[in-house]
């Protein structure tokens, strides 16, 4: 193994590297995998995916870990920076049969120490809801059932051997009611309890209630709203039924979709390289933006849902205003593909003062900007000094993230001279490197990223302390949310047949012209306009996608090679950054000051 300035060739692996908070490393006895330690053959197998959740417990080691590594699931005990792994002792571990699983989720809602909900989507195309706590198998969804006794008796063996033929044929053979895809992203709805979102590759999207059945038959869909690339429908039955609502989104696979902080909107990226943002209570499109090349596979919103970043085929990630529906920046670091892409909340710096009004309460919004756990305490009276101006508007200096095929970690600053370019005195850059960069002095004018009226804000002081707001508990963020969703969801879902046609008079939706421009009111035949797919050169150049020279290029504050084979996870955990690569090792870096492990006897 290489660190960092050792003078070694760039292809070896780094195991430790330095920002402007200090110095990072990569903790060898915090690696979590398959207890018998041997890299998974990747070859043909979906992503290693990793799901934290935090249990509660008075212990004060809640952190629960699940991953999954070809036809295998794990759920551990994480204990981080703490102490050594142990991996001979997982808290439940399946192995399945005919399909592997491709994404999975916790319910941080409903989570204790003695039960957690758990969502596990499959290649197959099925997704079922466990409890590793207690072990359990709750249901399954999109399947038929009368094979679901089999998958139980199949799911909860805990064995290697393969089990009989007979019900390995069965698990390949029944039939996918609803969609027979690989499922691509699972999640809960924020807020809920029982409401979750599935996403398939087929391009398609499935809004389920744990408490209701998947039906006998396939479903039949009546039309709720339809609009540029996209079309929602309700599922036609007597008796409420899954799924509630079915999303069709854009051509090809549906790749990854996240909810914004507050829970309001979501954000879909899809093959065919459009990012599309949806207001999730109206069902309306609020924005798109198109990838320089190729599909869209990763997608990720800042702490204060103001900004979107996009990762994928065109080896590059870009920066989105949510506020203005623009691209604000390029990112170009990874030689292949972009994997993942995610914000560290706990490196963003934020200064504090008028809350902006783009979505929500006031105090919905303070609560978002409290958006990490409790800091130091000279961190807190640094920002209870900044806080003291008044009549300041809110400023970030982002951070955040992105892994790729190219098994590289690249870490990014988005800075004041990105997100406010017009100031006077500002020196036009095409890139930012906060190790280099000097402030520009602020100026006056206004910008359409803050609320109407205020000024811009002036630019954050670049230093080596990480400034954080103070942070409300895991309940507060949770209140702002509970019942939004749900409410405006079930609204949909729950309409009576008469009162959806009363509300939409729109014709039947075909599935082949998911690229149409129509208009939201459908029923107005004039806002009809020809059904054809987006033509990539005539898009290049304009504001869904424009063109490198336009736009300020970033450049990575650090981008180390860090595995051997692709990666497909990165998290920003407080003491910690989780990174993990397809052969299946979960590796922990620890931050600056925040190593304190302790080794089992004998290990060392």
């Amino acid at each position: 193994m290489a660190t960092e300035g050792g003078g070694k060739e760039m292809n070896e692996i780094k195991t430790q590297f330095t920002t402007r908070e200090g110095l990072y490393k990569l903790l060898p006895h915090s690696e979590y995998s398959r207890p018998n330690r041997v890299p998974f053959n990747s070859q043909g197998s979906n992503p290693v995916r990793v799901s934290f959740v935090n249990l509660n417990d008075q212990s004060g080691n809640g952190d629960r870990l699940c991953f999954n590594v070809g036809r295998e699931l794990y759920f551990y005990i994480y204990k981080g920076v703490r102490k050594a792994a142990d991996l001979s002792k997982p808290i439940d571990k399946r192995i399945y049969k005919g399909t592997q699983p491709t994404c999975h989720d916790f319910n941080h809602l409903t989570a204790t120490a003695e039960s957690v909900s758990l969502l596990v989507g499959f290649s197959a195309g099925q997704v079922q809801l466990i409890d590793p706590i207690k072990k359990e198998t709750s249901k399954l969804f999109n399947e038929e059932n009368s094979c679901q006794h089999l998958w139980k008796a199949d799911w909860n063996e805990d064995r290697q051997d393969e089990g009989s033929k007979t019900s390995e044929e069965a698990l390949v053979t029944v039939q996918r009611l609803i969609d027979k895809s690989r499922v691509t992203c699972v999640k809960w709805v924020p807020g809920s309890e029982s409401l979750f979102l599935v996403a398939h590759s087929s391009g398609s999207m499935y809004l389920y209630n744990v408490e209701h059945t998947c039906g006998t038959t396939a479903p039949h869909y009546q039309l709720l709203k339809q609009g540029e690339s996209f079309a929602v429908h309700t599922c036609k039955s007597k008796s409420t039924r899954n799924p509630l609502l079915k999303w069709t989104v854009g051509e090809g696979a549906l790749n990854e979709f996240a909810f914004s902080p507050d829970g309001k909107f979501l954000a879909c990226v899809s093959q065919d390289g459009f990012l599309r943002v949806f207001n999730f209570d109206s069902v309306e499109l609020h924005g798109t933006m198109k990838s320089y090349f190729g599909g869209l596979l990763c997608v990720c919103w800042s702490p204060d849902g103001k900004y979107i970043v996009t990762g994928g085929e065109d080896d590059l990630v870009t920066v989105w205003s949510f506020v203005d529906c623009r691209v604000i920046a390029r990112g170009h670091g990874h030689k292949s593909w972009v994997s993942v892409v995610a914000f560290d909340p706990y490196t963003t710096s934020v200064e504090e003062g008028d809350p902006m009004e783009f979505s929500g309460s006031d105090e919905d919004f303070q609560d978002l900007l409290h958006f990490g756990r409790d800091r130091a305490n000279s961190t807190q009276s640094r920002l209870s000094k900044r806080n003291s101006t008044d009549s300041r508007p809110v400023s970030v200096t982002y951070r955040f993230g992105s892994v790729g095929q190219d098994t590289q970690l690249c870490l990014w600053d988005l800075t004041e001279d990105i997100l406010f370019p017009h100031q006077p005195l500002s020196r036009a850059r095409t890139h930012t490197n906060v190790m280099n960069a000097t402030s520009p002095p602020a100026g006056s004018n206004g910008n359409s990223v803050t609320t109407p009226g205020n000024s811009v804000p002036p630019p954050l002081p670049r230093s080596n302390s990480l400034p954080h707001s103070a942070v409300s508990n895991a309940g507060s963020k949770s209140s702002v949310m509970d019942g939004a969703i749900a409410s405006g969801v079930s609204k949909f879902a729950t309409l009576s047949l008469h009162d959806r046609k009363e509300r939409h008079h729109e014709k039947d939706h075909k599935r082949n012209h998911s690229m149409g421009h129509i208009s939201s009111k459908s029923s107005d035949k004039l806002n009809l306009v020809t059904k054809t797919k987006t033509d990539p050169a005539k898009t290049l150049g304009t504001p869904l996608c424009p063109r490198m020279e336009d736009v300020p290029l970033l450049e990575p504050l650090i981008c180390k090679k860090i595995a051997h084979e692709r990666l497909t996870v990165l998290i920003f955990l407080e003491d910690c950054i989780v990174t993990a690569c397809q052969e299946g090792f979960i590796c922990t870096w620890g931050r600056p000051g925040k190593v304190v492990i302790s080794h089992p006897p004998g290990s060392i």
